[in-house]
Formats: structure tokens, sequence, C-alpha cells
């Protein structure tokens, strides 16, 4: 099945093999939808541009929770391995934490700098990441969502999504139209998986099996990117020190790295960033 929601504030559910509508719920939300999570056979969420949540049955025919705790849009959400605990990001900076199984608002944490963009559950779940516009990624603790445990600033004009790779390691795609792979904790840029050159990325989805990496930019283009190698890194507390503003490392035999020309903007720009971000924390 193939869930669509659509600014038309309508949810489609339809058969991938003959595209036929199953259900439909035209006036689903009071704003528009941008964001959808399955969280089983039978419960999906969704989430609009006024900050508002809704957990459906398709068992039941409608909504069996909705909240509007958040103030701005909801722009992603993650769910834990137990299908119990709703993570939502949003645009007012906060992280949203909901159980669906009692079918209620748990808490809100502090608002961050910007924009939280994606959300990623890390570590077995012991650890939450949370993408923001300004480039920074916030953690938090599982358990701990009041307030970010730590955070770390990318060389990056933004984190506008985010997806698990491994139990450590993410994807985040960025304004730039770079790729990075990103390790949490010890918190490191690994280097460039690949690029939409010059153009936003809009949104990234692991294959299953983990081999392969798929995102789409403001270039119209779906691109897809070897990240097999990305399962047999190991990154240890030690730190090689190296000379600040190099290239990012390519980590895939299509992505940019070798060539300075185009992470020389890059570098240009994100300098003043790094200068105020800790000095462990930028590569």
């Amino acid at each position: 099945e193939l869930f669509t929601v659509s600014k038309d504030k309508s949810i489609h559910v339809l058969t991938v093999e003959e595209g036929r509508l199953e259900t439909r719920f035209p006036k689903a939300h009071g704003s528009a939808l941008n964001c959808l999570l399955p969280i089983d056979n039978h419960v999906f969420a969704t989430g609009d541009d006024d900050g508002g949540l809704k957990v459906w049955d398709l068992r039941k025919g409608d909504a069996v929770l909705e909240a509007r705790q958040q103030e701005e849009y909801i722009s992603a959400m993650a769910v834990d391995g137990n299908r119990k605990i709703l993570l939502t990001a949003s645009g007012d900076g906060t992280l949203g934490v909901f159980n669906v199984k009692r079918r209620r608002f748990d808490l809100l944490s502090e608002p961050q700098n910007g924009d939280l963009t994606s959300v990623a559950l890390l570590k077995r779940g012991k650890k939450v990441a949370c993408g923001s516009s300004e480039g920074t990624i916030y953690l938090f603790n599982w358990d701990g969502f009041g307030a970010a445990s730590d955070r770390f600033a990318l060389r990056a004009e933004s984190v506008d999504c985010m997806v698990p790779v491994t139990d450590s390691i993410v994807c985040v795609g960025s304004l730039d139209g770079v790729i990075r792979a990103v390790n949490i904790l010890p918190n490191r840029v690994l280097g460039c998986v690949g690029q939409h050159l010059g153009e936003p990325i809009e949104q990234l989805a692991v294959a299953p099996g983990g081999q392969l990496l798929a995102s789409c930019g403001h270039d119209q283009k779906v691109k897809f990117w070897d990240i097999s190698a990305l399962g047999e890194m190991v990154v240890d507390d030690y730190r090689k020190k190296k000379k600040k503003g190099g290239p990012l490392p390519a980590l895939s035999s299509k992505a940019v790295g070798n060539g300075d020309d185009f992470f020389a903007d890059l570098r240009d720009e994100a300098e003043p960033e790094a200068a105020g971000s800790n000095s462990d924390d930028s590569d």
C-alpha cells in the first residue's frame, strides 16, 4: 500500500500494484498536510502545517489520537521499536513526545535554535538525533527529552533531512546539495556520500538491506548512492588532527570530494559559523 498526504488536507491509501484507491480521508486535517509515518499495518500518523498531529487506525476508519501541542509545522516523525512512543520534530524548534498505545501527549522539549527538520533513533534506541535548519544536530537521551544532551554543529548551511544508516551513522542532506555521512558519539563528519550540485536536498531514504541511499533534490532528479562501505566503518574516540577547511572525503565513486573547486565555496561560507561552534565539533 502507498500512503500519500497533500496540501488539499487529504490522505489517500492506494494499492501499489494496481494504483487503485482503497481509502480516502478528504478533510483529514484543518491545515495542509506535509508529514506521514506508518506505525504498523493498521496505524499511521500525520502532521500538518500548524503543528497538528493525528494518529489513525484503518480498522476504525478514523483518528484515535488528535493533538496540537506544537506551534509550527510538523517536519518529521519517528517511532520506537515497540511502536509505542511517537516523536515529532517541529518548525518551532521543539521535539514532541506522544504515547501511541495510551493515546496521549507526554511532553515537549525545550525549543532549540532554528526549525527542527528531522528525527532519527540511534544507539539501539537510547539516543535520538534531530537535525535543524541552522546546520546543527541535537542529541536527546531516551527518557530525557526535556533538554538536549549534546549538540554537533556541522559545516553545512542546514540539516534538511536525515536518515539512519547504522546504529551510529546517519546521512544528512543540506541546502548546499551535499549528502554528508555523520557518525554520532563520537561526533564526526565522515565525508561526502553524494550531491545534487547546487540544489537543496529534499529527502533521503535507505533501501532495504542498507546498500543504497536514494536522494531527491530541487533539480527534479532522484539519485542512488552506494553506501555499503558505511556499514563497515568504525569510528573511535581518538581523533587525528587535520587541517581545518579541507575537502570532505568522498565516500562513493560518484561523490564529489577529490576536486577542490566545488567545496572551496562551501568552506569559505562555512568558516564564520565554524568559528562560533565548539572546536571539537566541526569537520
